[in-house]
């Protein structure tokens, strides 16, 4: 899929805006991510325009986030009154199951997590809120992808770089749909420490209301050969079920 530059570059400049509260000047956005200064100046000329960024005109005009890039900002967060829902559901499967449980949704080719919750006794985790992994190694991805429409799952796939994370990481196109194809058959995934060797996961996928899949949830904890993975797979299905149900879906999930 080809991309738009001037989208791109203008996304990567509202980022760099984001993160710098103080304000930017023009010359450290075409510096930072190496941008010819005229098409940096139309860009952001056209963002203050429409109120994305704001412009302090002092010595040297500065840039930061504008009114209506809040704006957007608020109404994105308010589509997520969801979690609302789902975060009660997490914690007290948390405590039943006695490991980590995440909610994650996608994001590009990416899997992003939206929500941790913990037993008592957590085991450390890499993956924090927020964190983002490759959507063919994570049990949560495996799950969105596995029950996402087929043009959704060509695209995601097309901009998938298969990279090594483990002996057991998928590292093609042709495995990584048969490994969907077994997901959607049992209503799981499973990421088989194909991220960190040291760590199975179990997710499953959530759907929202209108029939699309939303996320995913999933359970994580150290290896162990002694687990009954299949399960635990199972338990996390029937969560996702009834986590869905509560978003409003009234389908047949899986």
């Amino acid at each position: 899929m080809k991309l738009n530059r001037t989208t791109q570059r203008t996304i990567e400049i509202l980022k760099l805006v984001s993160k710098n509260p103080d304000g930017i000047t023009l010359d450290d956005i075409c510096e930072r991510l190496e941008l010819p200064k005229t098409s940096a100046y139309d860009i952001v000329t056209t963002l203050a325009e429409m109120g994305m960024v704001n412009v302090d005109r002092g010595q040297r005009q500065r840039y930061t986030i504008g009114l209506t890039a809040y704006r957007i900002g608020i109404n994105y967060t308010n589509n997520l009154d969801f979690i609302s829902v789902i975060e009660p559901e997490l914690k007290t499967f948390a405590r039943t199951v006695g490991k980590t449980v995440f909610f994650g949704v996608r994001s590009d080719h990416e899997v992003v997590y939206i929500t941790k919750a913990e037993p008592e006794n957590p085991i450390i985790t890499t993956a924090t809120v927020g964190t983002k992994n490759p959507m063919y190694c994570t049990s949560l991805g495996k799950a969105i992808l596995a029950y996402s429409d087929e043009e959704t799952r060509d695209q995601v796939i097309s901009r998938i770089k298969f990279r090594k994370k483990t002996e057991r990481t998928i590292l093609d196109r042709e495995s990584f749909l048969k490994e969907l194809e077994i997901v959607k058959e049992q209503g799981y995934a499973l990421d088989a420490r194909e991220v960190e060797e040291h760590m199975e996961c179990v997710g499953a996928p959530v759907f929202g209301s209108d029939g699309n899949v939303l996320g995913a949830i999933s359970v994580s904890s150290l290896y162990k050969p002694t687990e009954d993975y299949e399960h635990l797979g199972c338990l996390v299905r029937e969560k996702a079920r009834e986590v869905s149900k509560l978003l409003g879906f009234i389908g047949n999930i899986c």
